[in-house]
């Protein structure tokens, strides 16, 4: 295929969900905003879950408005999933990862079958809800019981929008159930952990055709449906508008997942130990990284001051005082959604840090600590890996907080280049894009036409080192 090609890529956020229809060609990446719509969680007699019938409305819906494309990408975050029975109907709507469900799981889980085999086998870092975690915290319930098939979030969307069944490997690699390596299911970690490896569909990789969009859908050009980085933060790596090799990454939205790409995996025990995931990247690369809570606080503070004007909070938090209050964001008490500016305030006292008093002295905490988080990150990255970073990237909808930005550069020392926000699909397109024929060649040339084509800010630090690492040393973080 040459010339021009009209591309829709799908993304589902913990916040909302999104269709962008592209327009690619050579020289030419142009996104546009089809349609956006929420994504709110329901809790029903206790549990929280996903609402994915809405969810999947909202992409029905983005994608007759997006009009004809050639093809659609999917993307959403990770280790949630949707159970099928033996007809290919959904057993209830998935439940959501900030459940409680899974509290102490993870530390049950380590001691029956070891939190070195899980670490050297999966490459995972250990998060309370990873999906390991979640179906020992399911066994024995009806739904598991009767289920046919588990399909990831992305891959749910993908099997009714074709009708095909499959598991793409960036999205698997979050599960605690994919053995890096072999870059298969780990089926005699499921055994040992009582999960039917029956379950887990068939592995396709990025830039595969699932198939085409099942004709009584009606959507417009009869696209076919082409398997992404479906992990969303896979596709936002691709979509990291880097020069060379030596650069950290920050795709900041509601996580902000901090690392560096790689080769091969690294399962060292002092990477067990640091907590840093090796995930499966788009061809054949590891993302080798560090869940940070990202912008979550902030996102769960402004629900709770019933505000929108983010704009006008962050003018206020930038002439706070640096470091009056910081915290770790990793908190677990940060996790479940509800009052986050009580519970910062909680955690102030806690560590023996001023309490913020005011909105804006609350934001400054989140911000500065944010930005500690991200240079501990970066730096663990870099030793860990041995890789040298010359630069950070942050895409995602953290490239649009300025504060933070230069904040971020000031704590690590290193120029931050913000942008693109939309990575992430831009990503997914890339991946499309190049299934086609439309552009070609390996990630650093799918990288040129970022560069080419979408605008970027720098930020350069600002010194104070000494200032930033006693800050550190405030929360136990040595460098």
């Amino acid at each position: 295929m040459s010339g021009a090609v009209r591309l829709a890529a799908v993304d589902l956020g913990a916040s909302s969900g999104r269709v962008m229809a592209a327009r690619v060609a050579p020289g030419e990446l142009a996104l546009a905003e089809a349609h956006r719509f929420r994504n709110e969680p329901v809790r029903v007699a206790g549990t929280l879950h996903w609402d994915v019938l809405a969810l999947y409305r909202g992409v029905l819906d983005g994608l007759h408005a997006a009009g004809p494309v050639a093809s659609i990408g999917v993307d959403t975050w990770a280790v949630d999933y949707g159970l099928l029975d033996a007809t290919g109907a959904l057993l209830g709507n998935p439940v959501h990862y900030r459940d409680g469900r899974t509290d102490g799981v993870g530390d049950r889980v380590a001691e029956q079958v070891g939190p070195e085999r899980l670490y050297t086998t999966t490459g995972l870092q250990h998060l309370p809800f990873n999906t390991l975690y979640q179906l020992v915290a399911a066994a024995g319930t009806p739904q598991l019981d009767m289920a046919h098939r588990l399909l990831l979030i992305p891959d749910l969307i993908a099997y009714w929008l074709t009708g095909e069944i499959g598991a793409e490997v960036t999205n698997a690699s979050t599960t605690q159930l994919y053995d890096l390596r072999r870059r298969a299911w780990a089926t005699d970690l499921m055994a040992d952990a009582g999960i039917r490896a029956e379950l887990f569909p068939p592995l396709r990789e990025p830039g595969t055709r699932i198939g085409p969009a099942l004709p009584a859908l009606g959507l417009p050009g009869n696209p076919d449906v082409v398997a992404v980085g479906s992990h969303d933060t896979a596709s936002a790596v691709v979509g990291v508008p880097a020069a060379s090799e030596h650069f950290a990454y920050i795709s900041c939205g509601t996580w902000s997942l901090v690392g560096v790409e790689l080769d091969a995996p690294v399962l060292s025990e002092q990477s067990r130990r640091a907590n840093f995931t090796n995930e499966s990247g788009v061809d054949g690369t590891i993302r080798y990284l560090r869940n940070v809570m990202g912008l979550w606080p902030l996102q769960e503070s402004l629900r709770t001051w019933g505000t929108t004007d983010l704009p006008a909070l962050l003018r206020q938090a930038a002439v706070q005082p640096a470091f009056r209050s910081v915290v770790d964001p990793d908190d677990p008490t940060f996790l479940p959604p509800g009052d986050m500016p009580a519970r910062i305030a909680d955690a102030c006292r806690r560590a023996g840090e001023p309490v913020p008093t005011t909105p804006a002295a609350t934001v400054r905490c989140i911000l500065d600590s944010l930005a500690l988080a991200h240079r501990r990150a970066v730096r663990q990255a870099q030793l860990l890996a041995a890789r040298h970073v010359d630069a950070v990237h942050i895409v995602g909808g953290g490239a649009r907080n300025e504060l933070l930005c230069q904040l971020t550069a000031d704590a690590c020392g290193l120029p931050v280049l913000a942008g693109p926000v939309e990575a992430t699909a831009l990503g997914n397109v890339l991946v499309q894009a190049r299934s086609l024929g439309v552009v070609g060649g390996d990630l650093s040339a799918l990288r040129a036409v970022l560069r080419e084509t979408q605008q970027i800010v720098r930020y350069e630090p600002r010194g104070a080192e000494t200032t930033w690492r006693a800050a550190a040393r405030r929360l136990g973080w040595e460098d």
